[in-house]
């Protein structure tokens, strides 16, 4: 490549300029090198090419232009291209309503599954092949009524409510359920038949997610789960995208009231229909799905082994009821048994106890009768004198009880003299004056 070398004269001084009297170096400049400056950028690149295949500059912008689109297509021809079909092509844009937008922009196989990216992606690539001054800048006689329906399917499904309404009624997304016939010639054969078409309804319900077929190895919760999931499905299908169009002239409003009570009975009739239409698809695959019976059998046979278990349960209680009762009688005889032994031990302890007392009692009235009432010997004792002394032994007696009264018929016992078995008397009367029992004085023959 041949160098250009530039020559860049100084600028001119200003009047005025003082700096060779006024300067002041504080450095010293690095020595000079020779550098070879080349053109580049776009721009140069642009006029290179021009030169090189000598075009103008609206030649070079329409090649530029065309090998721009078939880049485009090139890069996205993976994702979102589709061959197109003629009768597509020649479709009158008034008449949108019952178009296929996902397959004027090349997206069938994607539809309610596309990204937002790859719908501009698609519209952008359908927009450089058809639109008006692409095809007059070809020569081509097409009408723009396929641009057309481009634009209106970009528009439908790029804002989401206008897209939401068009799902809920693109029957080309929906997937035929099977024949029982066909899903009944394996286990296989049923969950990779039927799941795709649940996995299909399963975009229009409003609890998400949405719990799946699964397959053999499914337990019973599971499968419960899932059943009783798709009976009480909640569907968010609205069926507005196939209204009719209400007038907006505003003076006929008797016309537009019509219209729209004529548009929410078919709605409602299209969602009865269309609740009808799930429920009998569920009911289809319920019949067909062998895991249901295979629960009721082992549920049968669980039922069967409880009644069994409870049945031997009942035996058991009833054995063990039948015995407890026995030995509850046994122990109630026992205890009338020995409640009765017991009864009678203590009534014979209580006359020997009784016996014993008045045997004691005897034996302490004997005492002073022996003693002859306290008296001298050879003294005889009144009748007055006898009550007195009786009087003072029963008052005693009344105080003690039977442990005491043997304790002093015991100290008593084999005692003749007066002066002994009154110092005896005397000594008990003290105690029970010490402990309360008796006051002092109330005696009148004994404690003095």
């Amino acid at each position: 490549m041949a160098i250009t070398q530039i020559s860049l004269p100084l600028p001119v001084l200003p009047e005025g300029w003082s700096a060779p009297n006024d300067f002041k170096a504080i450095g010293t400049l690095s020595t000079p090198n020779q550098r070879n400056l080349e053109p580049v950028g776009p721009h140069f690149l642009a006029h290179a090419r021009r030169k090189r295949h000598k075009r103008t500059f609206s030649e070079d912008e329409r090649i530029q232009a065309q090998e721009h689109v078939k880049k485009v297509e090139d890069d996205d021809g993976d994702n979102i291209s589709e061959p197109e079909d003629p009768l597509m092509l020649g479709r009158d844009a008034k008449d949108w309503k019952g178009q296929d937008h996902y397959a004027v922009l090349g997206l069938s196989k994607h539809r309610y599954r596309a990204t937002d990216s790859q719908i501009k992606r698609a519209h952008r690539k359908k927009v450089l092949r058809h639109h008006p001054d692409k095809r007059a800048a070809t020569g081509s006689s097409e009408d723009d009524s396929f641009f057309k329906c481009i634009q209106k399917a970009f528009e439908i499904l790029t804002d989401p409510t206008k897209r939401r309404q068009y799902d809920s009624v693109d029957e080309n997304a929906n997937l035929d359920p099977p024949s029982k016939k066909a899903a009944s010639k394996s286990a296989s054969a049923f969950y990779k038949l039927w799941g795709p078409v649940f996995e299909s309804e399963a975009r229009f319900s409003k609890i998400q997610p949405v719990p799946m077929l699964g397959n053999d190895k499914s337990t019973k919760e599971e499968v419960e789960e899932f059943y009783n999931f798709w009976f009480n499905f909640q569907s968010w299908r609205s069926f507005e995208y196939q209204d009719e169009d209400v007038p907006d002239d505003n003076e006929n409003r008797d016309q537009k009231r019509h219209v729209e009570r004529k548009n929410n009975n078919a709605r409602k009739k299209k969602k009865t229909e269309d609740t009808a239409r799930l429920r009998q698809l569920v009911d289809d695959c319920l019949a067909g799905d062998e895991r249901i019976k295979k629960f009721r059998k082992e549920a049968r046979a669980g039922k069967d082994k409880k009644r069994l278990d409870r049945e031997a349960e009942e035996k058991r209680i009833a054995d063990e009821a039948k015995k407890a009762k026995e030995e509850q009688e046994r122990l109630l005889k026992e205890k009338e048994e020995a409640e009765k032994a017991e009864k009678a031990e203590g009534k014979k302890a209580k006359d020997a106890a009784k016996n014993a007392a008045k045997k004691n009692k005897r034996v302490l009235k004997g005492s002073v009768k022996d003693a002859n009432y306290l008296l001298p010997e050879g003294e005889a004792a009144a009748a007055k004198r006898i009550d007195e002394v009786l009087g003072d032994v029963e008052a005693v007696m009344a105080k003690i009880d039977n442990e005491e009264l043997a304790s002093l018929a015991g100290k008593l016992g084999g005692l003749k003299l007066a002066k002994d078995v009154g110092a005896v008397w005397n000594e008990e009367v003290k105690r029970l004056e010490g402990e309360g029992k008796l006051k002092a004085g109330e005696m009148k023959t004994l404690g003095s």
